[in-house]
């Protein structure tokens, strides 16, 4: 999914959901220029889903104890 995230950024937000998300992220990706801030936010945001996916799960963890 990182491969995604920095090959075609928009993608990356499509498939995990985030339809407005990736829309933005095509116009930015668009223009060469604005491909590489578009693939930082993608693999930033990926890595922030799996940090909020992973903290869930701790959380989960400690209440079931």
């Amino acid at each position: 999914m990182t491969l995604i995230a920095i090959l075609l950024p928009w993608l990356s937000f499509l498939l995990r959901g985030r339809i407005l998300s990736g829309i933005l992220c095509l116009i930015l990706q668009i223009t060469l220029i604005g491909w590489l801030p578009a693939a930082i936010w993608a693999v930033v945001s990926l890595n922030n889903a799996r940090e909020d996916r992973r903290n869930k799960a701790l959380i989960k963890a400690i209440r079931e104890k």
